[in-house]
């Protein structure tokens, strides 16, 4: 596990060993153990490395034989013993025990179609000499990020944007599509980021550059859901617990200490289960709680640490918010609004103490139906009945005249939409381009209007499903949006900013593929949600199944109300106002609802909190000059010296 950067520039250029390296500085809390850096003419490749397997022989950058092919991961491949055995047969040579070594091997052999052959998470670099091309690949997931950008002839490439900006700080002009996408869903999707000239590579996609082409290819996608129902109950849950047991088991190859973070909830729960039996002594577990008991799963991780008779370890989180999202927001670069990134930071540090590899219950909820949201949306297909010109004329002419704090305004608006739609708008918070327009400044809208609508891509998502019913379409979405740029982009940063890997083994690809393809009485059946899941958490044992879903987030609903709620003033000041996103007085009305009592919107609130910590703290605390109003005009680039 590590980070990595680089430059390929130019035929005749010669890349600095020294930028390459200010690149790689950027992203030590990725790879605190060590740092590799290949230099030779216009190419530059460095790493950052936490060292998990091979300790000593697995420096990076790696080449083959004749050194003409050298590569720098980021990532696991789990099935690297069984490819190591297949090249040593095809007559290559190894010189070290790493998996990254592999890398190399199978390039020589199948070029980019290497990837397919590699079965873990992973964001590669590798440069051909003979061809003087580079390629760039992504997991299928998008478990490990992976950025890139042209600057002057020159591509560039990180595991964080912070690593291109090190070697080019004028590419921060912002970008609308992507800030919009942050108000609608509480993060920016593959392959935005919040700046215009940064890419990030989408997963199951690799780039190949070479002779300043770039071509970009997508080597994976989730198979068509619902092509295979088992027999009987029995029969898919013993074939389940043998697949997941699989996955959790190639997890378990490590050189140093290795755990799992535990929430208590189904997912992790099992994942532990299944470790337990795996290992030859006690699972060290961690997990954390809160004093609001309407948030707290920590009793129900004890429950299942003491069945399986784990090490376990727990921490109450009583944060100093101020204090943690100054440190958490420079992390994550760009806007990003899940509150539980908190909890996960302090349960990745806290297992930090005690590990350096940690297994988590990741990627349940996206495969196995486990969100509230699914049968909801399910039961208010009945609302399609209402004739969709009906629906057209709620929302023009009668929505935007309801007091903002009307109950059931938002129900209203959401029951008047068509299918697709109506479950866009229930995963949005604050859609500009539609139910809360009101918020926004005309001169933003504006702005924004000369970009791409953030909802199309869900919208192709949803139609190109490989999918026939609903539910399944829903699936597809998510996982190709929530669950890689939301879910597993905060445990990535979370877990990195304290240099700690987490491995998905639910989201290991050949058992995502399995499960994508069962039917979908197995995932929601008669109202249960994650029904397969849970069979088989009660075939191990698992405790507590009965409770009620609580989820691994910050009881915001609490806090604003009391360590939050001076924080407030923020959203008020003028200094936030005079940026000209927001329409002031709409954001007043905001604030003073919530004050006042009349409606409780946590997540609308910390949302523009993060949004605004986010320009002072990643964005003005880089610039040398006082950062300008209205800083998201075209014809106003933001300058970021790092």
């Amino acid at each position: 596990m590590c980070g990595i950067a680089g430059i390929v520039g130019s035929q005749h250029e010669t890349v600095d060993f020294s930028e390459v390296r200010r690149m790689c500085q950027t992203i030590v809390h990725r790879g605190p153990d060590d740092e590799g850096i290949y230099a030779k003419g216009p190419v530059g490749l460095g790493m950052r490395r936490l060292s998990i397997i091979d300790l000593g022989g697995g420096r990076q950058p790696i080449h083959n034989e004749d050194q003409s092919v050298w590569v720098v991961f980021n990532g696991e491949i789990y099935n690297f013993p069984e490819l190591r055995r297949e090249l040593e047969d095809r007559g290559h040579k190894f010189y070290t025990r790493s998996d990254t070594e592999v890398i190399v091997h199978l390039y020589e052999d199948l070029g980019a179609d290497c990837v397919r052959k590699l079965r873990g998470m992973f964001a590669i670099a590798l440069y051909d000499e003979r061809r003087q091309s580079l390629l760039l690949a992504r997991d299928r997931l998008g478990k490990k990020p992976l950025h890139y950008a042209f600057d002057r002839g020159r591509l560039l490439f990180g595991s964080e944007i912070k690593t291109i900006l090190a070697a080019a700080p004028d590419l921060t002009e912002l970008n609308p599509e992507a800030l919009m996408q942050f108000f609608t869903f509480g993060y920016i999707a593959d392959p935005n980021t919040a700046f215009r000239k940064i890419e990030k590579l989408a997963p199951g996609h690799v780039l190949e550059y070479s002779g300043g082409t770039v071509k970009i290819s997508e080597y994976w996608d989730l198979p068509a859901y619902g092509s295979d129902d088992p027999k009987n109950e029995s029969e898919c849950i013993a074939e389940l617990e043998e697949r997941l047991a699989e996955a959790v088991r190639i997890r378990l190859i490590s050189d140093v200490p290795l755990g799992a973070l535990l929430s208590g909830g189904i997912d992790s729960s099992v994942v532990v289960a299944l470790m337990a039996r795996a290992s030859t002594k006690p699972v060290k577990t961690f997990s954390i709680g809160f004093s609001k008991q309407d948030f707290n799963e920590s009793e129900h991780a004890r429950a299942v640490a003491a069945k399986f008779g784990t090490e376990h370890y727990e921490f109450v989180v009583e944060p100093d918010i101020e204090e943690v999202l100054g440190k958490l927001i420079p992390m994550m670069e760009e806007p990003f609004g899940d509150s539980s990134m908190v909890p996960t930071y302090y349960v990745s540090k806290m297992a930090r103490q005690h590990v350096t590899v940690a297994l988590s219950g990741d990627g349940g909820d996206e495969l196995f139906a486990g969100y509230d949201r699914y049968p909801v949306h399910l039961a208010r297909q009945n609302y399609e009945r209402i004739p969709s010109w009906i629906g057209k004329l709620f929302r023009r002419h009668l929505y935007p005249k309801l007091d903002p704090a009307a109950r059931g305004r938002r129900f209203g608006f959401n029951v008047s939409l068509r299918g697709r739609d109506r479950y866009l708008d229930s995963i949005s918070y604050l859609p500009g381009r539609g139910r809360e327009r009101s918020l926004f400044s005309e001169d933003f809208l504006e702005w924004s209007n000369q970009s791409t609508d953030p909802q199309d891509s869900y919208r192709r998502y949803f139609d190109e499903a490989p999918a026939a019913d609903r539910l399944s379409r829903l699936l597809y979405v998510d996982t190709k949006t929530y669950l890689t740029a939301d879910v597993l982009a905060k445990v990535d940063r979370m877990s990195m900013a304290n240099s700690l890997e987490v491995r998905c083994p639910i989201l290991d690809h050949v058992f995502v593929e399995w499960v994508t393809g069962l039917s979908s009485r197995w995932k929601l059946h008669h109202g249960t949600r994650k029904y397969a899941l849970r069979q088989l958490a009660k075939r191990l044992g698992v405790p507590g199944l009965d409770r009620p879903k609580q989820g691994f987030a910050m009881p915001l609903k609490h806090w604003w109300r009391s360590e939050l709620n001076h924080m407030l003033e923020i959203l008020v000041e003028p200094r936030t106002l005079q940026r000209g996103y927001f329409d002031p007085n709409a954001v007043r009305a905001l604030v003073n609802e919530h004050q006042s009592g009349r409606r409780d919107r946590p997540t609308d609130l910390w949302l523009l909190l993060i949004f605004e910590l986010w320009h002072r703290n990643f964005l003005e605390a880089r610039s040398s000059n006082a950062f300008p109003t209205r800083s998201w005009r075209t014809d106003q680039p933001v300058q970021v010296e790092v």
